[in-house]
């Protein structure tokens, strides 16, 4: 299977690097690769650095949409329009882990679940939000949800991103 051996190989490379206690560069157009692999990342965009720095510096600070839209799985949620301007942004983003997930709850993103993966350790939702468009939730464990049904995607105040017009980062 593919998938097996690439995370087969991944462990051995990156165990055989550590063994050898030297530098590699390891090229790879694989996030999950890249994040599992390196003790830092240089993010290219048409030859251009992006951002420079360890895969957790990259995932809670990325410069810019392209970084944000880049580092993590499944992608950041990203929202423009009033509830940006809300936040003083152009855009604001949103991983879908740090979206809490409430059936019919009061606060948050309003939206119509249309897909449900359930993968036994987590669920992931595809979430009809209407004028902020679909949205990916990631919950950790199995949620009773399917599609048809109405939930609120609450997103943690501290774990939004804000860029502003040009796509750059906007930092507290």
């Amino acid at each position: 299977h593919d998938g097996a051996l690439r995370v087969q190989m991944r462990l051995e490379v990156t165990r055989l690097q550590k063994q050898l206690g030297t530098t590699a560069i390891y090229v790879t157009h694989d996030q999950v690769e890249a994040m599992t692999m390196a003790d830092k990342i240089v993010v290219l965009n048409g030859g251009k650095i992006e951002q420079y720095g360890s895969p957790l510096e990259l995932y809670e600070k990325p410069a810019n949409l392209f970084v944000a839209g880049f580092i993590g799985s499944p992608k950041m949620n990203f929202v423009t329009g009033e509830l940006a301007k809300q936040q003083g942004a152009a855009t604001i983003g949103v991983r879908p882990e740090h979206l809490k997930v409430e059936r019919d709850g009061q606060g948050g993103w309003h939206g119509t679940v249309a897909v449900a993966e359930h993968l036994g350790s987590d669920t992931f939702l595809y979430v009809d939000a209407g004028p902020q468009g679909m949205l990916t939730a990631r919950y950790i464990g199995e949620l009773d949800l399917h599609p048809g049904d109405k939930v609120s995607l609450i997103p943690d105040p501290a774990r939004i991103h804000r860029f502003d017009d040009s796509g750059k980062s906007i930092h507290a």
